[in-house]
């Protein structure tokens, strides 16, 4: 299917250098569990769990200003569900069985509070804690999330292979490697938490994760989705209305609901006993069930506060920011000017505070001035590091200073993070009142640093704050030029649109308005049909590759996704035209792989014969980038030419994902999947699917998961799960519908069909099938439509529609000996025979099954079945019994259990006697653990095993551990990869 668009190392002495520097810190689907009906651990959570849960219910700061509902030491109130939730899932990662959980609530319901106390009864069992906690300043910082979390166990990074640990350095700024792969991190990070869950289990707490910068939201995604087989648990708090990163990534979510009554006034009376009615019925009216309310309104009551409860009706967060603020006004000058510089600040670093805050006010602060803070309950200090007692605190006090105030707060901190260069770019910006293009070079400094790092939409979004303190006739326009490149290489084709049209306004030199004009063309989908359109980019292509010298290049890579408009659309023939003449005047030399790849895609029809003429001098080898391969083996699946796609595609996929390229590898899986399944592979394309479509949703390429669901859906059909085939189909159905992905309708009318076919109900195959070649029909695709254009003929056959079947073949002839695709010469093959009258029907079953389908063994079978079946009718019964033995055995070994019982049923009825198949050993294993188990059986170690499928190297031992069984082996010596399967 054609594509969418110096080395410092921490010891264990102290704690490991802070992301973008080199020197220790300065010292100083979504799916829903409710409450009431969550998940239970194997055996389910025994009330000891929950015991232990609630006896360790606060952590820090429990009964305090983030209690959440802590009361009377270290009770939680009302939270007796949650706790059960909390329990179980932590008796699954002690046991083994680790998983993620995301608590969602307004602020102040309890999330902290929560947190802390699964984190608590977790270590209490022998379980090591990980925490990190957002901070809204620091959501620009690439990887400031992750390093948090990880720095404690960084001296544990020596343990990782060499590419995983240099990936891992590279994220923090920390090695001299540059660009690692998002997701090379992920696995670096993943195999750093395994290792330490080997000698202890390990819980990984993530507070305010909605401003965790998103780099290191990824990261943490991917991670939780890998847990299963481990012995450890992340949980992970948000607060709700503020997404972030979080925004609808698959994780299992518990939602934090108000208090009930009763919880609510046992709360409040813990904390206030002394409260007279009239007042206490007022505030628990006020604070609505919300935990942290009912622990901080009653401080109001005391002196000015008494007023504050009297006063008009303002929603909980105001109310308790007003009492927050009134505890900071009572603070002296310098406590006030040292909670400022820390609501500020992305660290909390107690030493880099002190610092800005006498920069600030110009007089020699003390860590001292700080106490007064502390006392009242506003912040915490541990060590070198400070902490609001919750997040509504450091909210309140940074939009209650005036703005020059926050102004100099930040410039003060930008002075004092001299060394820190990222750091520093981003506080400096954020002193800026208006443009400053010093303020901006440093930003664009800081997108540098942040794509070697690996963090290209931490780049973007410098380049875009860069732009905005940029003056018109400065670099405004190449800022924001950049930042659209990066956004259209990470497929943000909105975010990219958007850039575009800012850099309009702007100067720019005659290269970057080319550029310019080259980018807004390739992402206008307008221009798609328009030849008009496709002219003003085909000169702004020309005029790039005659001034600079990867114009070609980048010109070709703009083309890309016109040339898949077209295979998706129905363009104008003039179109067509335009995008290959000018993909061939951009050629780089003889078979470039890009302008095959463009042409195949823009005019599948007309061109499909001069890119197969030119491939005679292709190989995957003499062509190094895995994207360009991909290109081009999925550019061949669009001109029906699976066989020929087949070697590009393998490479593709081994070499991006040797290069850690999940995105795109999930799109070649994808593809290699849809092409395994025309080939024959069946077992192969189950495997593909099935990663296809993990990867897919793990990096958020959610068209490209629901095309693997299809061809998983197709699979499961043929191996006759009708029930997963159908749920398969109407949940993909739904999304692509509900996504606007109307274009791959077409995939799902394919899948609909063969689940018809393998069911004999050929009239609804033929009806699906016909949807996909009707212009009026919403699921109309031509190029899809002849995918199945032998099931079309069959289905017209079978159910005595012979004009249709004949007038489908005439058209299928045609294609064929236009385009020379060796697939559609094939079906025609299979499509003469079912179509012929008896009297000339018998020659061409045996002249196709001689000799033109010889390399597609599925309708190889399904042509045997065929001409088995049409001598058994004739009554040449001892003649179809070879025929019909050799469909039934070739089903079997494909492992298409459907068309096998057919098969069996003919035999049968020819008077054969036909035992039931054994149950083949490898359909008891999934897909994944099959890719795993042949892994395995090549000598690779379980490291090298997870490091190719991005696993850590524990869950690929428990994979082995369910695979031994069901294979009837006890250890890897035993796997023979020509035991398991021959795809």
């Amino acid at each position: 299917m054609p594509a969418t668009t110096g080395t410092t190392t921490a010891t264990p002495d102290g704690p490991a250098p802070r992301p973008g520097t080199s020197t220790p810190p300065t010292p100083a689907s979504r799916a829903t569990v409710p409450p009431a009906t969550a998940p239970a651990a194997p055996g389910g959570a025994s009330s000891s769990h929950v015991a232990d849960l609630v006896a360790h219910g606060g952590g820090p700061g429990a009964g305090g200003p983030d209690a959440g509902g802590a009361g009377e030491g270290r009770r939680l109130y009302g939270r007796d569900a949650e706790l059960g939730v909390l329990a179980d899932l932590v008796a699954r990662g002690l046991a083994g069985a680790g998983g993620a959980l995301l608590l969602r609530g307004e602020a102040g319901m309890g999330k902290t509070a929560l947190l802390g106390a699964a984190r608590d009864a977790a270590v209490a069992q022998g379980a090591r804690a990980l925490s990190a906690v957002g901070v809204q300043s620091e959501a620009s910082v690439p990887f400031a999330g992750l390093h948090q979390l990880l720095r404690p166990v960084l001296d544990r990074a020596s343990a990782l292979t060499t590419r995983q640990r240099r990936a891992l350095l590279a994220a923090f700024g920390m090695g001299e490697d540059t660009a690692p792969e998002l997701f090379a991190v992920g696995l670096a990070s993943l195999e750093l938490v395994s290792g330490l869950a080997e000698s202890a289990p390990v819980v990984l707490v993530i507070d305010d994760a909605q401003w965790i910068d998103r780099p290191s939201g990824e990261v943490l995604t991917f991670v939780a989705r890998r847990l299963g087989a481990e012995r450890a648990v992340m949980l992970l708090a948000a607060r709700d209305g503020h997404d972030g990163v979080l925004g609808d990534v698959g994780l299992p979510e518990l939602q934090l609901g108000r208090l009930g009554d009763e919880a609510a006034g046992e709360l409040l009376a813990a904390h206030a006993s002394g409260l007279g009615q009239a007042v206490r019925e007022r505030l628990l009216a006020e604070a609505a069930g919300n935990p942290l309310a009912l622990v901080e309104l009653p401080t109001a009551l005391s002196g000015d506060g008494a007023g504050q409860v009297a006063a008009p009706w303002l929603p909980v967060t105001r109310r308790l920011e007003r009492t927050f603020l009134s505890r900071a006004a009572n603070l002296p000058a310098p406590a006030r000017t040292m909670l400022l510089v820390a609501a500020a600040d992305d660290e909390g670093d107690l030493g880099e505070i002190v610092k800005a805050a006498q920069l600030l006010d110009g007089t020699d602060l003390t860590v001292g001035a700080l106490e007064p803070a502390v006392k009242a309950g506003l912040i915490e200090v541990h060590g070198y590091d400070v902490r609001f007692r919750h997040p509504l605190i450091r909210s309140a006090i940074y939009q209650a200073a005036a703005p020059s105030r926050r102004l100099a707060a930040h410039a003060a901190l930008a002075t004092a993070l001299e060394g820190h260069r990222e750091r520093r770019a981003w506080h400096r910006a954020a002193a800026c009142a208006g443009q400053d293009d010093a303020a901006a070079v440093e930003l664009e400094a800081a997108a540098r640093k942040a794509l070697g790092r690996g963090a290209p939409r931490a780049a973007a979004e410098a380049l875009r704050r860069a732009a905005r303190l940029s003056a018109d006739d400065g670099n405004r326009g190449r800022f924001l030029l950049r930042a659209a490149e990066i956004d259209f290489e990470l497929g943000d084709a909105d975010a990219a649109r958007r850039q575009l049209a800012e850099a309009r306004s702007a100067r720019l030199e005659e290269g970057e308005r080319l550029r310019l004009i080259l980018w807004t063309e390739a992402l206008n989908e307008e221009s798609w049909y328009s030849p008009e359109r496709v002219r003003v980019f085909a000169d702004v292509a020309d005029q790039l590759a005659g001034s600079q010298s990867d114009g070609a290049a980048l010109a070709l890579r703009a083309l890309w996704p016109l040339s898949i408009g077209c295979w998706y659309g129905n363009p104008a023939q003039e179109t067509r035209d335009l995008v290959v003449k000018t993909a061939r005047r951009l050629q780089r030399g003889d078979g470039d792989p890009m302008v095959l790849s463009v042409a195949a895609c823009a005019d599948p029809v007309k061109e499909a014969a001069w890119v197969l003429g030119e491939l005679r001098d292709v190989v995957p080898e003499s062509v190094a980038d895995p994207a360009e391969q991909h290109a081009l083996g999925a550019s061949l699946t669009a001109i029906w030419a699976f066989d020929l796609s087949w070697p590009f595609l393998c490479a593709s996929v081994e070499g991006l994902r040797g290069q850690g390229r999940l995105g795109l590898l999930g799109e070649a899986l994808a593809s290699q999947a849809w092409a395994a399944i025309h080939l024959g592979k069946h077992r192969l394309a189950a495997a593909a699917a099935d990663e296809a479509a993990r990867l897919s949703r793990d990096t958020g390429r959610l068209r490209w998961a629901l095309v693997a669901d299809l061809a998983l859906a197709t699979l499961a059909s043929e191996r006759g799960e009708q029930e997963r085939a159908n749920e398969l189909i109407r949940a993909t159905e739904a999304e692509l519908l509900s996504v606007g992905a109307q274009s791959i309708l077409g995939f799902a009318q394919f899948a609909r069909a063969r689940h018809a076919l393998v069911s004999n109900q050929h009239g609804d195959a033929y009806e699906q099938l016909a949807r996909v070649l009707d212009p009026s029909d919403v699921a109309h695709h031509p190029h899809v439509g002849y995918l199945g254009i032998a099931d079309l003929i069959e289905a017209a056959v079978r159910t005595g529609r012979d004009e249709a079947a004949r007038d489908h073949l005439a058209r299928l002839d045609a294609l064929a000996g236009r385009t020379g695709s060796p697939y559609l010469k094939a079906m025609a093959a299979y499509a003469h025979p079912l179509v012929a009258p008896d009297d000339a029907a018998e020659p061409l079953y045996r002249r196709a099954l001689d000799g033109g389908l010889s390399r597609w063994p599925f309708h190889r079978a399904r042509l045997l079945l065929a001409y088995g079946r049409w001598l058994r009718r004739r009554r040449r019964l001892v003649e179809s019994r070879p025929p019909l033995r050799a469909a039934m055995e070739s089903f079997d070994a494909l492992g298409i259990r459907a068309f096998g019982e057919d098969a069996r049923a003919e035999l049968r009825a020819a008077g054969e006697a036909v035992a039931r198949p054994a149950p083949d050993t490898l359909d008891r294993l999934t897909p994944q653990e099959l890719q795993i188990a042949r892994l395995a059986a090549t000598g690779l170690t379980n490291r090298e095993i997870g490091t190719q499928l991005f696993l850590s190297h524990r869950t690929v031992g428990f994979h082995l551990s369910r695979i031994f069984p069901k294979l009837g082996i006890t250890s890897r010596n035993q796997l023979r990869l020509g035991d398991l399967g021959g795809d």
